[in-house]
Parts: structure tokens; C-alpha cells; sequence
């Protein structure tokens, strides 16, 4: 049994996760910030399009932007000598994208939540805009940010489609849990197939049990 595809997910869950929660976060304090609608929509739109597009497609686009011709990926080789795709690093970046859209939405939703004169009140007392984010927004906000956080996390685990196009299926390097329940079944491995699917399906009960439960707690402040 080939448990490398296990590890390799894990660890590309837990780097990607942090990339995620970060760039999530910047996202939808730009969006919340924003004063004009139009403006509001287009970023909106366009960081939420990954999670409506095939991820195929999406690694379609990863891979001529990153690919060994792609403008980024062309200027990483030929300056550090650096090749994304078709490596390790390219599972993070798939997972990264995907998941991204998820953990965007609940913490523009988390924002949304916090009432607008919470943030008045801090910039009367002369806290800067970063303090304001910090120390208020994003306190106020927890509960969302972390439910964004551990369906971020699943899916990031769960990622095929981008991951294939752009990272491949490089057994021991490239090869996740999904590619490799793909490869089992093209095989006509049944029985190993059915073991990643099986970590799969409880790293995915686990995340929703967990959102449940804080769900469940949530409403029992309330009451």
C-alpha cells in the first residue's frame, strides 16, 4: 500500500491552507473597503470565479500562466532556475486556487455580519485602518473565518481537477489523494482505490462535523 498519496495531500492541505486563510482575508477586506458597487462586483466576480469554473479549466489557465511558457513560470525558470509546474509546489498552488473562492466568500459573509459602527467608533477613537482590521473586523468575525478555514482545508484536500493539469500525476511527488483514487480505478485497483476514498470521505465528515458542532454552539450563546 502506497501511503505517499496521503501525506503528499496532507501536507498540501496544510501549506495551501495558510496561503488561503491569508489571501481570503485580504480579498474580502478589499471588497468590504470598496465604495464603489461596480467595483464591488467586478472583484467580487472574479474572486469567486474559480469556485463556479471547471476545475479543469481552471488549471488550464494555471497552466499558461505557470506552465515553463507561461509568462510567470518562463520568468522563474529562466532567472532562478525554478520550475513550478510538474512539481510539489504546483499541488499547493491548484489547491490554493480552488479552495481560495470558499474562503473568500465566508469571510466577506463574517464581515458583512459585523456592524459597520463598531468600525465608526474605532476610527473616531483614531485607531488606524490595519488596528480596525485587526483588532476589531476580523475579532468580530472569528466565528466565519474558521468555518471558511475548514471547508477551505477540505477542499484543498479533495482537489483533482486543477491539481491534474497542472501538477500531474507524479507518483511519490505530485500524486494526491483524488489523482490517486483516479489512477487505482483506471487500473482496475478497486481495493486500494477504495482506501483513499475511504480518507477522503472522513477528512470531509470530519470538517462538516466540526462545522456542525460550532454551529450548534453558536446557538446556544444566543438563546
Amino acid at each position: 500500500m502506497d501511503y505517499s498519496p496521503i501525506l503528499i495531500s496532507l501536507k498540501t492541505a496544510c501549506v495551501s491552507i495558510l496561503i488561503t486563510v491569508v489571501l481570503g482575508i485580504m480579498a474580502a477586506w478589499m471588497v468590504y473597503r470598496a465604495q464603489n458597487e461596480k467595483v464591488q462586483i467586478v472583484l467580487d466576480s472574479l474572486f469567486t470565479l474559480p469556485m463556479i469554473l471547471p476545475p479543469t479549466v481552471v488549471g488550464f489557465f494555471l497552466l499558461l500562466v505557470f506552465g515553463v511558457k507561461g509568462p510567470v513560470g518562463k520568468f522563474l525558470l529562466d532567472f532562478f532556475g525554478y520550475k513550478i509546474a510538474f512539481q510539489w509546489p504546483a499541488t499547493v498552488l491548484a489547491a490554493t486556487v480552488i479552495s481560495f473562492p470558499l474562503m473568500y466568500r465566508n469571510a466577506k459573509g463574517a464581515f458583512d455580519q459585523v456592524d459597520r459602527n463598531l468600525l465608526d467608533c474605532a476610527r473616531t477613537l483614531g485607531m488606524s485602518e490595519t488596528t480596525i482590521l485587526w483588532k476589531v473586523l476580523i475579532a468580530n468575525a472569528i466565528p466565519g473565518l474558521v468555518s471558511g478555514s475548514i471547508l477551505s482545508f477540505a477542499r484543498g484536500l479533495g482537489e483533482f481537477g486543477a491539481t491534474s493539469m497542472i501538477a500531474g500525476n507524479i507518483a511519490g511527488k505530485t500524486r494526491t489523494l483524488p489523482v490517486a483514487v483516479y489512477t487505482e480505478v483506471a487500473a482496475g485497483n478497486m481495493d486500494k482505490a477504495m482506501v483513499y476514498v475511504a480518507c477522503i470521505v472522513f477528512a470531509a465528515f470530519v470538517a462538516v462535523a466540526i462545522l456542525d458542532y460550532m454551529s450548534i454552539r453558536k446557538e446556544r450563546r444566543w438563546r
